[in-house]
């Protein structure tokens, strides 16, 4: 049996803010945007070479909703981007105006840093040993 991920849904405020956050500041591909109705799109985002997992953007549409928006994990890392070169993945996200919360650090897995979407959701960049 085979099975993986396909795909993680994160809540939104809006979705043209969203894709052109990630697309610039992350350097993700926009895969799909399909209108499924007034106010509902289907938003597929990956990271450059990703083969499996996607990031469904799902616009908040209730107030419990919208109050998740930047808090999905409970302010916990709620993503691990994984990367094959830390440093140029993060000097061109510094460049594009990423909020880090901290300085990079060297690990026993790798090296990281925590950074912030632009709702405020924390993500870790992680290049594995």
């Amino acid at each position: 049996m085979k099975q993986h991920i396909g795909g993680l849904a994160l809540v939104v405020a809006d979705y043209d803010e969203a894709i052109a956050w990630y697309t610039r500041v992350l350097g993700f591909e926009l895969l799909e945007d399909t209108k499924l109705g007034e106010d509902k799109r289907w938003v597929l985002l990956a990271p450059p070479g990703s083969q499996e997992t996607r990031l469904l953007l799902a616009k908040a549409a209730t107030s419990e909703q919208q109050a998740s928006v930047g808090n999905q994990a409970g302010g916990r890392v709620f993503l691990f981007l994984h990367t094959d070169d830390f440093w140029r993945d993060y000097r061109r996200m510094q460049a594009a105006g990423a909020v880090f919360c901290e300085e990079p650090r060297e690990e026993v897995y790798g090296t990281v840093v925590v950074f912030q979407d632009l709702y405020g959701n924390k993500w870790d960049l992680l290049q594995r040993k």
